[in-house]
């Protein structure tokens, strides 16, 4: 999960392997984080490579000290999978 970086400049978490990025776009309203887009290049695809982006990603916010809207559909299925990230949305 060390791998994932906060590009603040575009307003997303990448990861990236094989040459291949995935994105988690979001934007920062007040103490939130608002994941709005998460993408994966098919080449990527079935890995876990969203996943591991995400994890990396609310370990970022945890932290920062930030809360998480998961506006993203992968977003709020992955906090929704995984209980010990419930408590930062």
């Amino acid at each position: 999960m060390s791998n994932v970086t906060d590009n603040r400049a575009a307003g997303r978490f990448e990861l990236t392997e094989g040459g291949e990025t995935a994105i988690a776009a979001y934007r920062r309203e007040g103490d939130a984080i608002v994941f709005t887009h998460t993408e994966v290049p098919p080449a990527l695809e079935g890995h876990g490579v969203g996943s591991r982006l995400i994890a990396g990603a609310l370990a970022q916010v945890r932290a920062a000290g930030l809360t998480v809207v998961p506006a993203c559909s992968f977003v709020a299925a992955y906090v929704q999978r995984h209980p010990d990230a419930a408590d930062l949305a």
